[in-house]
Parts: C-alpha cells; sequence; structure tokens
C-alpha cells in the first residue's frame, strides 16, 4: 500500500470518519511499546501554553472512548482515563495508506488502525 503524507488537516479529517468504531493505537516510543484498544467515541486537541519543561507536549491530540491497553506485561489494563493522550510536535509526520495512520514524533511512533476486536 502506497503511503501518503498528510497535513493536520487532512489527517483530522481522514480520522473524524471513524468515530463510532473500535480501533487498535500501538505505540512505540523509546523504550515503552504498548497497544491500545478503544471504542473512538470522538476526537478533540489541546494546547499547552503553560509547559514546565520540553517532556510535556505544548500540543496533544485525544482519542476519546473507553477500551484498554495490552503492555509489556501481557495484562490488559482498563485505560486509566476516558482518553489516550498522543503528544504532537510541529514537526510530526502524519502518514497515511488507506487502512492505517502513522503519527512520527521525535519521541516514537504512533500506528492507528481500525479493527474487528471488541
Amino acid at each position: 500500500m502506497t503511503q501518503r503524507y498528510l497535513s493536520v488537516e487532512e489527517f483530522n479529517e481522514l480520522l473524524q470518519k471513524w468515530n463510532g468504531q473500535t480501533i487498535k493505537i500501538t505505540k512505540n516510543e523509546l523504550d515503552d511499546d504498548d497497544k491500545t484498544v478503544m471504542e473512538l467515541n470522538s476526537i478533540s486537541y489541546a494546547r499547552d501554553t503553560r509547559r514546565i519543561d520540553d517532556y510535556e507536549p505544548m500540543h496533544a491530540l485525544y482519542l476519546n472512548g473507553t477500551g484498554y491497553v495490552q503492555t509489556d506485561a501481557n495484562e490488559p489494563q482498563s485505560l486509566p482515563e476516558s482518553h489516550y493522550e498522543i503528544p504532537l510536535e510541529d514537526s510530526t509526520l502524519y502518514q497515511y495508506n488507506n487502512s492505517q495512520f502513522h503519527l512520527i514524533t521525535d519521541r516514537g511512533t504512533y500506528t492507528i488502525e481500525v479493527t474487528q476486536d471488541n
């Protein structure tokens, strides 16, 4: 499948079409890999201009819904909040291949796809 780069606006427009579906988010960030499965209810964004340090993102994508996280310990854990946060940077790359989104940041890579898991 062909990967294409998206603007943040194109990414948002395509992702909004997945509301109401079950999605899987795979995170590969630093030494932390996990998978989250959730029922996507809505999508929102936040901007934090009062950051204490560079570890806290200035922008964040919130995938709102309920679900669980599958960690390295192989023990599914409920999401601690009713959302999944992806830190965004001005340099974030948004890729799409007609079935998966890939968000590539300085910290890591996030893959978002529709799944049949419930």
